[in-house]
């Protein structure tokens, strides 16, 4: 070996060893990820299945942990999840949720307490099923979320507390929480939670709270909600969107008007539906299903690239909107981490092939993936 070549190579195991790291020109450079982009920003975070929780699939936790600093279950901390029976909870999903976002360093966010759906039937009746009384409903509230909330306590970060309790005209639902209690149901609620655990943030989730007629309804409920004393920190806007709807001046507007309330704005289940809308659908109203056909599957195999462009697109646009807003912007949430994953494959009709998130089928960073990242270089 000749004294330059010598040289050279002194050069470079002299530089691996004060820096640990092979430099070359023909070397990539470390791939950026979505939580290091937007980390001064806002959190970005990643809703798990039961699969992806219990680490049956295991490569979505990989995923999110490379590329989410928030987690949040899809369905396991829900009220027929976790407590299906008067006398019986079932913690064991939830408790590898939270276990997979603490040992992380993740915000964890617990979804959800209070809601119409998802609900069993028990919790609202007696024995005889006919409807309980107010105090025994208040009660049986009370002790779910002092049980789950408690046993979370300085572990779950946040919580969807009430979820969904307006309608699109922006009145509060006839749900069997209003009908039984009285209006007052949702601020008991942010009472009972806020009691269990003072230091956890709160949290209004509701779909199509953008659009001016329920987002109307929606700052109505979060006044009286702040007016009566009540503990809540944000609002989740649940952004089920679609290529397009809602219009974009709209989630602009919400933002700001949220926001003006000194509450922090999260959108915390977006995914972006580029399948055709049955009947204009909008929303996530889950007791709504529509017929399978070819019309409403145009791409059963794979997003043809025109879609691709068209989904990086608007996925560019709301983050755009998102960190124009990102003074009381604190999270975005993806309602899946691949395409696979997500609820829109079923609903509103079944068995479609949906392409919503950033991430497809096999964990691949998408088109819309790098557009995101984009939007926050200087």
């Amino acid at each position: 070996m000749n004294r330059n070549n010598i040289l050279r190579r002194s050069v470079y195991v002299l530089t691996i060893f004060i820096t640990g790291t092979l430099f070359c020109s023909s070397c990539s450079k470390p791939e950026v990820t979505i939580k290091d982009t937007f980390k001064d920003y806002f959190l970005i975070g990643g809703a798990l299945n039961a699969e992806q929780i219990l680490g049956i699939d295991s490569l979505a936790q990989t995923v999110l942990i490379k590329h989410f600093n928030s987690v949040t279950a899809e369905n396991a901390m829900k009220w027929e999840r976790i407590h299906p029976e008067p006398d019986q909870y079932n913690f064991e999903l939830a408790d590898s949720l939270v276990a997979l976002g603490v040992r992380n360093g993740m915000f964890v966010i617990g979804h959800t307490l209070v809601w119409h759906h998802q609900t069993p039937n028990w919790v609202f009746e007696d024995s005889l099923g006919n409807p309980v009384t107010r105090d025994v409903l208040l009660q049986r509230m009370k002790d779910h979320i002092f049980t789950v909330v408690g046993r979370y306590k300085g572990r779950i970060n946040g919580w969807d507390l009430v979820n969904e309790a307006l309608t699109e005209d922006g009145q509060l639902r006839n749900s069997k929480w209003y009908e039984i209690i009285g209006e007052d149901y949702i601020q008991k609620a942010f009472e009972f939670a806020h009691e269990a655990d003072p230091e956890a943030e709160l949290y209004y989730n509701d779909y199509n709270i953008e659009n001016p007629g329920k987002r109307e309804g929606a700052l109505k409920l979060l006044k009286s909600l702040q007016e009566s004393g009540a503990k809540i920190d944000g609002v989740g806007i649940q952004a089920h969107w679609h290529l397009d709807f809602p219009e974009l001046s709209d989630i602009d507007t919400s933002a700001s008007q949220f926001g003006a309330l000194g509450l922090k704005v999260m959108y915390t289940e977006l995914d972006v539906n580029v399948l055709p809308r049955p009947e204009n659908l909008t929303g996530a109203e889950i007791s709504q299903n529509f017929e399978l056909n070819q019309q409403m599957n145009p791409f059963p195999e794979t997003l043809p690239d025109s879609m691709q462009e068209k989904l990086s697109e608007h996925y560019a646009t709301l983050f755009k909107i998102f960190l124009k807003h990102s003074d009381y912007v604190s999270r975005v949430t993806l309602w899946g981490i691949q395409d696979g994953q997500s609820w829109l494959n079923n609903w509103p009709v079944q068995g479609r092939t949906n392409y919503p998130l950033l991430f497809d089928r096999n964990y691949q960073p998408k088109p819309a993936y790098y557009a995101i990242i984009k939007t926050a270089e200087k």
